[in-house]
C-alpha cells in the first residue's frame, strides 16, 4: 500500500500521526519541508527512489521556506487525483477558501482530536483508492456507460447490427440518450466512414422542415436564392438520424416514405430526381403503435421504420448505473468548467438512486452539472443535493427475484439513505442482514464462533431462505453454510449487474460482526476490537461509518 506523507515542520505532530496512523497499519513517510515534498515527488517519477508515491498529503499550512498552499498547487499539477489534507493552526476564513479553492481534499484545523485525524485520511484512502477504480474503468472513454441488464441489451444489439444498414427505430423516453445510441449504431456499422447527420423534427417548423430534409432549387420558394443541399444530401453515404419522428407532419411523412422506398427524393421545387444512398436511424419517445390508430402516423411508414425496435430504458429501471453515471458526469463537468472533480457521498448516491428522475440520463447530467457549481464543499452530501431531489418521495427498491423462488420480505429490498452501499437488485444474505427494529446491545444474545453469525440475528427478523423457510435458515447457518450463502449471494449481485457488491455485503457483514461482539462484552469498544483482533479506533470508526449506536465506555 502506498505511504500517507505527512509535512509538518513540528516534530511532535509528525511523530503522533506517525504512531496513530501505524496503529491503523497505514504506512508513512514524513518531511519536515515543502521543498523535500517535491524533490520525492520529482525522484518518484523519475524512479530514482525506490519508495512508492503518496496515497495520501497531509500538509501543515504555515512552515518555514515554504507554504502548504503553495504546495497544495505543485502537487496537483503534478498528481492531479492525489488527496490533500491541509491543517493549520489559523483557523481563518480566508485560509478556508483557499484551501478549498486549491483542491484540499480536506481542511483539519490545530488542535485536532486524533481519532477524527484518522478518520479523516482514513477516508480519504478510501477516496483515493475508489478514484483509481473509476478512472481505471473509463480510461479507454467509453461511449455509453451502463451495466444493467436492460443496457447490456442494448449493447448486445448494436453489436449484431455493426455488420448491417438495416433501418433502426430507437424506442424510450426523453433524456433516456436515444441520439447516443443512434451514434453508436453508426460509428459500429458498415457507413461509419460517411457522416452522420442527425435532424430533430420537433424543433423545425412545418414550413421548413421539408426543405431541411430534401433541400430546395433556387426561386423554389421566396427568398430561395441559391440551391440548397437538404439533410438527406449531407448524409450521402453515411447516416440521417431523424430524431422525435412521431411529431413529423403527416404529409411528410408521405414523402419519407418514398425516399425509404425507391431511394430517391426531389428538392423542393425540383425535378429531377436525386438518389439517396442513407441509412436510416429514427427514434422518438411516443407511443407510434397508438399514433397509427389515432391516425397522427401512417401505417405504413411504421412498418417501414420499424425492421429493427431497440428500446432504451428509463433511468429508474437501471438504478444501479446511476453511481457510475453520477461519477462520469461530474468529471465531465468539472473538465468543461475548468474546476476540480466533485465527489460524491455513498448517502448522496444512495438518495439518487431513490429519485424517478422524470428526466432520465439528461437529468441527471443537469443535477451533477448544477453540483459542480453549486455544492459548498469537494465531497457532496445528501444536504447538497437540488431540492428536486430531497422533496420528492423515495422510490422503493425494485423487486428482485428470490434466491430459488423464495418471496423476500419488502424490508429487506427496501433502500435506506441511511445506508450508503444499498442493494437494489437483489436482498442480503440472512446471515449479514439486520433486523427491522434492532435490539439494544445489551439485551442482543452473545454469538459464539462467528462462524454463525446468523444466530446473532433473532429468528423472526431473518429474511426467507434459499427454500423460502426459516426453519431451512436457521439449519443451514448452525451447519456453517453462511460461507455459501455468502457466495451464492454475491454470484447472485454480480449475474445482476450490481456495480457495488463488495461495499454492500462488507458493510452489513461488519455491521453484524460488531453488534455481535459489543454484545458478548457489554459494550465494551477495547475488548470487543481485541476479541475481533482489530485496533480501538478501527471500531470506533467503524461504529460511526455504519452508524452503530453502541453505549459509551
Amino acid at each position: 500500500m502506498k505511504p500517507i506523507w505527512i509535512v509538518d515542520d513540528d516534530p511532535s505532530i509528525r511523530f503522533v500521526l506517525e504512531k496513530a496512523l501505524a496503529r491503523e497499519d497505514l504506512p508513512t513517510r514524513s518531511f519536515s519541508h515543502p521543498r523535500e515534498v517535491l524533490e520525492a515527488l520529482a525522484d518518484v517519477a523519475s524512479g530514482d527512489d525506490a519508495q512508492q508515491g503518496p496515497q495520501v498529503l497531509v500538509s501543515d499550512i504555515r512552515m518555514p521556506g515554504g507554504s502548504g498552499l503553495q504546495l497544495l498547487e505543485k502537487v496537483r499539477e503534478r498528481q492531479p487525483g492525489l488527496p490533500v489534507i491541509i491543517m493549520t493552526a489559523y483557523s481563518d476564513l480566508d485560509s478556508a477558501v483557499s484551501a478549498f479553492q486549491r483542491g484540499a481534499f480536506e481542511y483539519l484545523p490545530k488542535p485536532f482530536d486524533l481519532n477524527k485525524a484518522v478518520e479523516l485520511i482514513r477516508r480519504a484512502v478510501e477516496e483515493r483508492q475508489r478514484e483509481e477504480v473509476v478512472e481505471d474503468g473509463q480510461s479507454a472513454a467509453p461511449e455509453m456507460l451502463g451495466q444493467a441488464p436492460a443496457m447490456q441489451d442494448v449493447f448486445r444489439a448494436i453489436g449484431r447490427l455493426s455488420q448491417s444498414q438495416v433501418t433502426v427505430l430507437i424506442t424510450g423516453e426523453s433524456g433516456t440518450g436515444k441520439e447516443l445510441v443512434a451514434r453508436a449504431l453508426h460509428k459500429h456499422s458498415p457507413v461509419a466512414g460517411g457522416p452522420f447527420v442527425a435532424i430533430n423534427t420537433a424543433a423545425i417548423p412545418k414550413d421548413l422542415l421539408e426543405s431541411e430534409l430534401f433541400g430546395h432549387e433556387r426561386g423554389a420558394f421566396t427568398g430561395a436564392q441559391t440551391q440548397r443541399r437538404g439533410r438527406f444530401e449531407q448524409a450521402e453515404g453515411g447516416t440521417l438520424f431523424l430524431d422525435e419522428i412521431g411529431d413529423m407532419p403527416f404529409d411528410l411523412q408521405t414523402r419519407l416514405l418514398r425516399v425509404l422506398s425507391d431511394g430517391q427524393f426531389y428538392r423542393v421545387g425540383g425535378h429531377a430526381a436525386v438518389k439517396a444512398h442513407v441509412r436510416v436511424i429514427a427514434a422518438t419517445h411516443q407511443d407510434l403503435e397508438r399514433r397509427v390508430k389515432e391516425g397522427g402516423f401512417r401505417e405504413d411508414l411504421f412498418h417501414r421504420l420499424n425492421v429493427i425496435r431497440l428500446r432504451l430504458p428509463a433511468l429508474r429501471e437501471r438504478r444501479e448505473d446511476i453511481p457510475m453515471l453520477t461519477r462520469h458526469f461530474l468529471q465531465h463537468s468539472a473538465r468543461q468548467l475548468g474546476v476540480e472533480p466533485k465527489r460524491i457521498s455513498d448517502a448522496a448516491l444512495a438518495r439518487l438512486q431513490q429519485f424517478a428522475f422524470p428526466g432520465n440520463v439528461r437529468q441527471l447530467e443537469n443535477i451533477c452539472h448544477w453540483l459542480t457549481v453549486m455544492a459548498p464543499a469537494q465531497v457532496i452530501s445528501v444536504q447538497d443535493l437540488p431540492p428536486e431531489v430531497l422533496e420528492a418521495p423515495a422510490l422503493e427498491a425494485p423487486a428482485s427475484a428470490a434466491s430459488v423462488g423464495a418471496a423476500v420480505p419488502a424490508q429487506a429490498a427496501r433502500m435506506s439513505a441511511e445506508d450508503p452501499a444499498p442493494v437494489a437488485a437483489a436482498p442480503l444474505v440472512a446471515a449479514f442482514a439486520a433486523p427491522p427494529s434492532p435490539a439494544p446491545l445489551a439485551a442482543m444474545p452473545p454469538a459464539g464462533a462467528w462462524g454463525t453469525a446468523a444466530a446473532a440475528v433473532p429468528l423472526a427478523a431473518q429474511p426467507a431462505s434459499v427454500n423460502g423457510t426459516r426453519a431451512a435458515a436457521a439449519e443451514g447457518a448452525g451447519a456453517g453454510d453462511w460461507e455459501r450463502w455468502l457466495e451464492a449471494e454475491a454470484q447472485k449481485l454480480l449475474a445482476s449487474g450490481h456495480s457495488e457488491v463488495w461495499d454492500a455485503l462488507t458493510r452489513r457483514f461488519e455491521s453484524r460482526l460488531i453488534r455481535t461482539a459489543l454484545a458478548a462484552t457489554h459494550g465494551r469498544r477495547m475488548e470487543a476490537a481485541q476479541r475481533l483482533g482489530i485496533g480501538r479506533n478501527t471500531i470506533t470508526r467503524k461504529i460511526q461509518e455504519l452508524g452503530l449506536d453502541a453505549p459509551p465506555e
